[in-house]
């Protein structure tokens, strides 16, 4: 019998039970990039994949797999379709124009479960993996993919519904794609962030536990649960993490890596 997603909870805090993903298609490689560290290995691509997905089983997710469409080479970072709480689904229009396709299989799967997906008007971009979600307040991104518009109307949307949000810029800022690409919530009030995030004034009164120099791949961690997934290969951040009492579970993520994608961006999770 499926969890019931309102009213699973650990202490008052609310479990992921489900999760969307995707299997990545044998195009991954036509898929947009802006890091320069050679073709991704398809085939090592699916079972890094599946590890991830036996990876969210263990921690009690569901799974809700869509079929891989080749007409998206991008479809396996399925995060930055949709926006989803307790409350509302949201989809999204993703920033790169190639990707606006992706969002109707993800509408499939979630108006099952919400009986109303709210939508984002035409001219507004949004990528997911520009949203972090840390308790009741979200982090939104304006970035090269996330235009202000985007991020106003998602302000609008969480806010009336009772949660509190921050604008945070991050154009200009060097190595990172989306907002999530350097920074991750943790529970207690704990933000995991790379050293350019971490003197902005947006996460001022928040924990800050920076990632060490030449371990930013790692900022992009998932709390799910029990645990916190983390890229493998990223020690001093895994020590870290581990010193807070958080149990973690590694997982190769290089072939992903090669296509600006991380952990959270392999999943929706709600």
């Amino acid at each position: 019998m499926a969890l019931d997603l309102l009213n699973v909870s650990i202490g008052g805090k609310a479990l992921f039970t489900r999760a969307i993903v995707r299997r990545p298609g044998q195009n991954l490689a036509d898929g947009l990039t802006t890091v320069d560290l050679g073709q991704p290995d398809v085939e090592l691509a699916r079972k890094q994949h599946t590890d991830y997905c036996e990876a969210l089983e263990r921690c009690g997710l569901q799974l809700f797999p869509l079929e891989v469409d080749e007409a998206f080479p991008d479809g396996a970072f399925v995060e930055d379709t949709a926006i989803v709480t307790r409350e509302f689904a949201l989809i999204t229009n993703p920033g790169a124009a190639s990707r606006r396709g992706e969002t109707l299989a993800i509408s499939e799967v979630l108006q099952t479960f919400y009986p109303e997906l709210r939508m984002l008007s035409e001219s507004a971009t949004l990528d997911g993996g520009d949203v972090c979600e840390a308790g009741r307040h979200f982090f939104i991104g304006v970035s090269e993919r996330t235009n202000e518009l985007g991020a106003s109307e998602l302000t609008q949307l969480v806010q009336s519904f009772g949660y509190t949000s921050t604008v945070v810029d991050i154009r200009g800022v060097p190595g990172i794609l989306h907002l999530k690409s350097g920074i991750a919530a943790l529970s207690g009030g704990r933000l995991l962030v790379i050293d350019s995030l971490a003197q902005r004034e947006e996460f001022r009164g928040w924990e800050l536990l920076r990632v060490p120099t030449g371990e930013e791949y790692a900022a992009n961690c998932i709390e799910v649960n029990e645990s916190v997934l983390v890229p493998a290969g990223f020690p001093e951040t895994e020590k870290i993490i581990r010193r807070l009492n958080f149990q973690t579970i590694a997982l190769e993520m290089s072939e992903f890596q090669k296509m600006d994608g991380g952990l959270s961006c392999l999943s929706i999770r709600f």
